[in-house]
């Protein structure tokens, strides 16, 4: 008779347990998705630059009307805490001091994708959708392409469109906002 293994999802609550007893530390890069505990891919300049210039561009074109969180935290459900590249949030006067945003604080989500293009569309989109994220944008660098999913169910995004970089896009949440893809993308040749 052959050994069954069991294996244990965590919660948010276990997760952030984690971290104040020592288990993770803030050099961690770790997410957690589905009650997985996930190593995140190591940020490659491409990545870097690609997110920076999504940082400046929000902060600009959203001036103050928004909170544009980088690579921190956003609780889906008791199983799922991600770090997207972008959260662009409801804005807030505590910039979330009192606790991490849940989907109704999320205006749009940004994951930048290179070689983590297939996990990020694999794992993490389908997550957004199932807690009911209205819009996400998945920046493919090595396709120079934007995959925008609107519409969440339960089994993911019904509305999931392809734009590259001569189009300009306006997310759902934030219509006085509208940036082309080429200045998200970049202008150089990513390798």
């Amino acid at each position: 008779m052959g050994m069954s293994v069991t294996y244990r999802r965590f919660t948010v609550d276990d997760f952030h347990r984690m971290a104040e007893t020592g288990i993770l530390t803030e050099d961690d890069r770790v997410e957690l998705l589905d009650g997985q505990v996930l190593e995140m891919a190591p940020i490659g300049p491409a990545h870097a630059g690609c997110v920076n210039r999504l940082t400046r561009l929000f902060t600009r074109l959203t001036a103050g009307s928004a909170t544009v969180s980088v690579q921190n935290p956003v609780v889906l459900s008791a199983r799922s805490e991600p770090q997207p590249d972008l959260a662009i949030l409801r804005y807030r006067e505590d910039g979330y001091a009192e606790a991490h945003p849940s989907p109704g604080d999320v205006l749009l989500v940004v994951e930048v994708a290179d070689s983590s293009s297939q996990s990020d569309r694999a794992v993490k989109v389908p997550l957004y959708a199932a807690a009911g994220i209205g819009e996400v944008w998945l920046v493919d660098l090595d396709r120079r392409k934007i995959e925008i999913c609107r519409d969440p169910t339960r089994e993911g995004y019904r509305d999931v469109c392809t734009v590259g970089t001569v189009q300009t896009i306006t997310p759902l949440r934030l219509p006085h906002v509208a940036i082309a893809a080429a200045e998200i993308i970049g202008q150089g040749v990513v390798p």
